[in-house]
């Protein structure tokens, strides 16, 4: 594919009203520059950039790109792209592709030769990583666990295990109105000693990283509800 054109993945804010801490003059040049969009939500998209204040987004186009689009439907999609024109994708909030379903958007670029631009920007997950004090060298991200509680528990006690056996910190997330009850189980399965971190309301004013072992939890969890939270453990930090 002889095309020039590019895919840049362009971060959005996690946190209300972060956009002037976290958003880059660099994400700002390509957004004043790019008419063509992908993104998992067009409310949400159009809400970001409105929030930049560097152009009208009546002046955009915007198309819904998520985990139901089909290969077919994506191509039809990137028809302003084959036609030259520069594309951003825009998750929901934080970096494209990364928990996202932007991902098939940059495989899709590969197997075509589209050159992909990531573009650097507020990730929940290496944020909370940074923040917790836990193995950064090696670590493992999960997505969401089990809702079932029963299997919630057996899948803890499998990502402690792994901890144990390869030292890796393990990092998961949930809907966040189910934290409390991801809390209670992490503080109920996991071995006294083993560190549990909640980090919550990345970027935002609230903005709380606090890693303690799971006996130091019991009876002491914060409030967690409705509140975007990472979660880590690792068994036997150094």
């Amino acid at each position: 594919m002889d095309n020039k054109a590019k895919i840049y993945l362009i971060p959005s804010t996690i946190a209300p009203g972060s956009q002037e801490a976290v958003i880059s003059p660099q994400i700002r040049q390509v957004v004043s520059r790019v008419d063509y969009y992908l993104v998992e939500n067009i409310r949400t998209a159009r809400r970001f950039i409105s929030s930049l204040k560097i152009r009208s987004v009546s002046d955009l186009n915007f198309r819904t790109y998520d985990k139901n689009t089909s290969e077919a439907d994506l191509r039809q999609l990137l028809v302003p792209l084959l036609q030259g024109n520069d594309t951003g994708v825009i998750s929901e909030a934080g970096c494209p592709a990364i928990a996202d379903p932007g991902a098939g958007i940059v495989r899709w670029a590969h197997r075509n030769n589209v050159k992909v631009a990531p573009l650097a920007g507020p990730s929940s997950i290496l944020l909370a990583l940074m923040g917790s004090g836990m193995n950064g060298q090696h670590f493992e991200f999960h997505g969401y666990l089990p809702i079932d509680k029963g299997e919630r528990a057996r899948k803890i006690k499998s990502l402690e295990k792994t901890s144990i056996q390869t030292g890796k910190s393990q990092i998961f997330m949930e809907a966040p109105y189910r934290n409390m009850a991801m809390a209670q189980s992490l503080v109920d399965h996991c071995q006294s000693g083993t560190w549990v971190c909640f980090a919550t309301d990345l970027c935002g004013v609230d903005e709380s990283i606090i890693t303690k072992t799971a006996d130091q939890w019991k009876g002491k969890l914060p409030d967690l509800h409705k509140r975007p939270t990472i979660f880590i453990l690792q068994a036997n930090p150094n």
